[in-house]
């Protein structure tokens, strides 16, 4: 069977399955969308590297109270960390030079795909996210990252993670739902998951 043909079968094997899914599927758009994570990539696995990464970590996140003051929506920190970027690097810079060491470090605003993560308490479901990337040297080392918005790791507004009132503030009720309880919604997701998949597929 030729290419087209697999996706066009498949395209509609997943249409039929996924059809009572669209509004899920609506909503984990709507989530990814609301959300501006923070990804730091190491410069390798050494455990000098990775302990640099921790203090860079820390660094940015006891920063982005003034970073990111006054910032009350997704848009608006989206917006203040392109305007950023360069304060972002210069902060991180500082912090791995402060350390002894002499790796790069360059900023990135991207929007990317994550694999299914647990921040604590909470599961960020696996998608397309926009995110704020910071590279350390090579960048070829284990990553941390974290949810700056909703603010999850930001130190002043953290939110308390596990606490349904929180989560249904940042994300609504459903949405939190999905979040705190994932295992009563694998299936959807998994075949959001399939579904998704199918669609770049097809696109490539």
């Amino acid at each position: 069977m030729r290419r087209w043909e697999l996706a066009a079968a498949l395209g509609l094997i997943g249409a039929i399955f996924c059809s009572s899914n669209m509004d899920f599927s609506e909503r984990m758009t709507h989530l990814r969308e609301q959300v501006l994570r923070l990804h730091i990539l190491a410069n390798s696995d050494s455990p000098e590297d990775q302990a640099l990464k921790l203090h860079v970590r820390d660094t940015l996140l006891a920063a982005s109270d003034t970073l990111f003051a006054g910032c009350d929506t997704h848009e608006e920190m989206r917006e203040r960390a392109a305007d950023q970027l360069e304060t972002i690097r210069l902060i991180a810079q500082d912090a791995v030079e402060e350390a002894g060491f002499d790796d790069v470090v360059s900023v990135q605003l991207v929007n990317m795909e994550f694999d299914a993560k647990q921040y604590e308490e909470i599961t960020m479901p696996a998608g397309a996210y926009d995110a704020v990337r910071i590279l350390i040297g090579e960048a070829e080392g284990q990553n941390w990252w974290c949810v700056m918005y909703p603010p999850l790791c930001i130190p002043s507004e953290a939110v308390v993670l596990g606490d349904p009132e929180a989560a249904e503030q940042c994300f609504g009720a459903e949405t939190a739902e999905i979040l705190t309880d994932p295992p009563r919604y694998e299936v959807k997701l998994k075949c959001l998951e399939w579904w998704e998949e199918l669609v770049k597929f097809v696109k490539d």
